[in-house]
């Protein structure tokens, strides 16, 4: 597949500097990276943004992150191996990911589990992870930006 924009981020002056200092502003909220990481690659198999899946999969992997945590993402909720708060960060991440497919889009339920494992701080942080990713995908595969060029 051929990319439509070699790099968005590039051709927006100033915009990837801001993404930057968004990264390092949800990484310093205290949700631990491997959850950060888990919640952008959960989000990029849902919206099917391949680059993202790929960057996501490999950066996992590079912090030693094992396969079968890998490998059992999409089914996490069924898989062992994942601790109570990366299963809320995950569920959060699922339901403001998929917004349209129920009427209460978050359900209280769902945010009510995130806030035991995080506080209000934490919780920010995630929500803007789950914000930034989605851009990411939505961006990266309107712009058809192709697996490994990063």
């Amino acid at each position: 597949m051929t990319g439509r924009l070699e790099q968005f981020t590039r051709a927006l002056p100033g915009f990837g500097e801001a993404v930057g200092s968004m990264i390092g502003t949800i990484h310093a909220t205290g949700v631990p990276d491997t959850t950060l990481q888990l919640v952008h690659l959960r989000i990029s198999q849902i919206n099917g943004c391949a680059f993202c899946v790929d960057s996501g999969t490999k950066t996992l992997r590079k912090g030693g992150e094992p396969d079968e945590r890998l490998d059992m993402l999409a089914v996490w909720r069924e898989a062992p191996g994942y601790s109570d708060a990366e299963r809320a960060a995950l569920g959060l991440a699922e339901a403001a990911t998929r917004i349209a497919d129920r009427p209460d889009a978050v359900p209280d339920a769902v945010w009510d589990e995130a806030a035991r494992y995080f506080d209000e701080t934490a919780l920010a942080g995630l929500v803007a992870q789950i914000a930034l990713t989605n851009l990411f995908n939505h961006a990266n595969v309107t712009i058809r930006r192709p697996v490994g060029a990063w």
